[in-house]
């Protein structure tokens, strides 16, 4: 770039990116495809209407790194899926991106190749690819929107997304929200409150005005009618835990007097897990059993699990990988993930038909 002392002062270079509309048209949305989509976004919509008595469950590696284990998962997932389906909807967990503390490896769109050569326009490819593979296998997937853009690349495979905890605070975030056609789910604040998300529910129900780019790559003006079908997820934080039946009430409590629905997702990791991925299935049987004693309000689990269990760093050596084991936070294994699913459908299968909403308890935003 040739040096300019006003502007980009900080800019080493600039790298041009495919539009959306060229990223789709080498790797178009199928039939297929777009039934299994649009099929799951209305499942999940019954489901926090009530009209679908199944919880929903989001779970997967941590992140994706790895295109060949990410699908042994998956097929490993999908038949798994289909033993359980009476009494949980199961939504695979496929993150491309991750916030960062301070510096690290931010996932497979911004850096596929985890060499620091930051080939994001490949990896945007790859993230589609496995998506539509996904979405023609039968498997709905779940994913993170983290850089604004992004959404335009894939967003039409997507069929649940989360607001993390270091964005529920964004005004970015919460306006790219009231957009997205997919149900989405706000992550409680690091520090463990609910206020912000329950802000951020009540400003992604409404329209909003912000600056994105189209299909074309041109910057655009979109103007939203906002998404109703916003709901929390718990995932403790400051050292503490919020799923216990203390801490569910009290987010109850918090979004009636909000006037908000008593929708809760359940983060069985991060906070609410101490890290510790060996506690995830501990935290999911305590909600499965707090519905047994008559809980209302718990409508998913989320979930960190993958082809085996726990993490490792990032190699120089990259053939030093392990197969099918998260580099970013630890999760559960295979072996592991099945027994938990199988257990808590054996113990809800007859309860959740039987589960009756208190319209007192679910307003409308």
């Amino acid at each position: 770039m040739s040096r300019d002392p006003l502007n980009n002062v900080n800019v080493l270079s600039q790298d041009l990116l495919p539009t959306p509309q060229q990223v789709k048209s080498a790797l178009p949305l199928t039939n297929q495809a777009q039934t299994i989509v649009l099929q799951g976004r209305d499942i999940v919509r019954r489901i926090l209407d009530r009209e679908d008595h199944r919880l929903f469950v989001v779970i997967g590696p941590c992140s994706i790194h790895d295109i060949k284990a990410a699908k042994e998962y998956a097929e490993r997932l999908k038949r798994l899926a289909e033993e359980v389906s009476d009494t949980l909807y199961i939504i695979m967990r496929v993150y491309f991106e991750k916030p960062r503390t301070t510096v690290g490896w931010k996932g497979l769109i911004n850096d596929p190749f985890m060499d620091d050569s930051f080939h994001i326009e490949k990896g945007l490819y790859m993230a589609r690819e496995l998506l539509l593979h996904l979405a023609e296998m039968g498997l709905p997937t779940a994913t993170e929107a983290l850089d604004p853009i992004t959404p335009q690349y894939l967003s039409d495979l997507i069929t649940w997304t989360a607001i993390g905890a270091r964005t529920t605070e964004s005004q970015t975030h919460r306006e790219m929200a009231s957009g997205l056609s997919t149900p989405l789910g706000f992550k409680n604040g690091t520090d463990g409150g609910l206020t912000v998300a329950i802000n951020a529910l009540h400003s992604a129900a409404r329209g909003h005005h912000f600056l994105g780019i189209n299909q074309e790559g041109q910057c655009a003006v979109f103007r939203t009618r906002g998404n109703r079908y916003g709901h929390i997820v718990l995932r403790g934080g400051n050292g503490r835990p919020n799923y216990d039946s203390v801490s569910i009430a009290l987010a109850e409590k918090e979004l009636t007097k909000a006037q908000l629905p008593n929708n809760i997702a359940v983060d069985c990791s991060h906070g609410n897990s101490n890290k510790d991925a060996a506690l995830q299935p501990l935290v999911a049987e305590n909600c499965v059993n707090q519905i047994l004693e008559g809980n209302r309000s718990i409508v998913a689990l989320m979930l960190e699990s993958h082809l085996h269990a726990g993490n490792q760093p990032i190699p120089t050596d990259l053939a030093q990988l392990k197969y099918g084991v998260s580099v970013t936070d630890a999760c559960i294994g295979w072996e592991t993930t099945e027994k938990m699913l199988r257990t808590a459908r054996e113990k809800l299968k007859k309860v959740l038909p039987t589960r009756k909403v208190s319209k007192l308890n679910f307003g409308k935003i």
